[in-house]
């Protein structure tokens, strides 16, 4: 059975193609199932989501260096891909097409993460049209609160929490 989060990643990485949202969800799920764990296959993910932003944002130094990281933890996750319903083979084949374009500073494209498992791609496409969108549509590269949803987005509730830590912090001292 795959992690409910996870088909959320895919529906977001392939529907909207909110990369954001794929790496808030699936870091939510890793802290919950694997924290700390750095090796860990939803690491490996939340990288591709990471530097599938910053490509599309132009960072290409961002860009391959998340990619190369994701890389190094999926190719040693042969097994959790193809339990997860991921072609291993492709999703490798596919991180070194992304690096190849990345240096060679070839525009972002959408891409699409190999599943190979007929039964999760069905339910990634009916969740996708639950949400009202459109399994495997490219990336609306005119839609700047997406492109750039990491810096637009509020952060108060962040703020306060650092906030409040440090006055923990301080009164221990």
């Amino acid at each position: 059975m795959v992690p409910k989060a996870f088909v959320q990643y895919l529906v977001h990485f392939h529907g909207d193609r909110d990369y954001f949202e794929c790496h808030e969800i699936l870091e939510d799920y890793w802290k919950e199932v694997d924290p700390g764990n750095k090796n860990s296959i939803w690491v490996g993910f939340i990288q591709l989501a990471v530097s599938s932003y910053h490509y599309r944002r132009g960072n290409l130094s961002g860009a391959l260096r998340t990619l190369e990281k994701a890389y190094s933890i999926l190719e040693s996750q042969r097994q959790n891909c193809h339990n997860l319903g991921i072609d291993h083979t492709l999703i490798l084949r596919l991180l070194e097409e992304q690096r190849y374009k990345i240096s060679a500073k070839i525009p972002y494209k959408s891409v699409t993460i190999p599943i190979n498992d007929q039964s999760l791609l069905n339910l990634c496409k009916q969740e996708c049209k639950k949400q009202g969108v459109i399994w495997g549509e490219g990336s609306n590269l005119e839609n700047t609160k997406l492109i750039h949803k990491h810096s637009l987005r509020d952060r108060t509730d962040v703020i306060l929490e650092r906030e409040k830590e440090l006055k923990k912090r301080k009164k221990r001292q």
